[in-house]
């Protein structure tokens, strides 16, 4: 398996995806800074600079592991940016806020990744030069995965299990002693999630809302 890997492509994918995840996190501390919590600025996580975000195993290993599995579903995640919702001027209008900047922040880049893709695609065919085609070629595979990567984070993260972010969201619009019984439910979230992936579930959820947009956004 490992053989059939091109490490360079490989290479090229990760970097739109450290991008996506990396933009995620930022847009989580920056609308809780809009609204009135300084945790993320004070610990210094309102900054594009990967290195302030990315986690081994969310980052590089995870999605690492599923491109050599040859899974069709490749995301991934970095360190949680902290939050303190408590401090949020309006808990309830701020949480939702909070919560779904990462998503609306994915899916924006998965927007201007499509446009600039389809674009690119057009402008190659129009080259003769085969120095340039080949850096088009490159950055377009990096949009290629950009489309990808940003749907599939967008989708998996409105999934409504704790702590991914439309849990968040959907707690909000509950009652709030179903609220206190449903948040009780996060210290077995991340074991529901494993099992999920495990079972195919989740992959399937996945592929279900994210195969309609990205080939909108292909254009294919």
């Amino acid at each position: 398996m490992l053989q059939n890997i091109d490490i360079y492509k490989l290479f090229l994918m990760l970097v739109p995806l450290i991008f996506s995840v990396t933009a995620h996190e930022v847009a989580h501390g920056y609308a809780a800074y809009r609204m009135g919590d300084s945790t993320a600025k004070l610990a210094g996580r309102l900054t594009l600079n990967p290195l302030k975000h990315l986690d081994f195993v969310g980052s590089f290993l995870l999605p690492a592991m599923l491109k050599f599995m040859g899974s069709p579903i490749i995301f991934g995640y970095a360190k949680p940016v902290p939050v303190n919702f408590a401090a949020l001027r309006n808990y309830r209008k701020g949480t939702i806020i909070v919560s779904a900047a990462g998503v609306l922040t994915n899916l924006a880049i998965a927007v201007v990744s499509g446009i600039l893709f389809q674009f690119l695609i057009q402008y190659e065919e129009s080259l003769h030069d085969p120095g340039i085609i080949a850096i088009i070629s490159d950055v377009n595979y990096m949009l290629y995965y950009s489309v990808i990567i940003n749907s599939v984070l967008a989708v998996f993260n409105l999934i409504p299990i704790p702590p991914l972010d439309g849990s968040r969201i959907f707690a909000m619009f509950l009652p709030v002693p179903m609220r206190i019984q449903y948040a009780r439910i996060e210290r077995f979230g991340m074991i529901i999630i494993i099992v999920l992936l495990f079972t195919g579930l989740i992959n399937k959820i996945i592929r279900f809302f994210t195969i309609p947009i990205v080939s909108f956004l292909l254009g294919s």
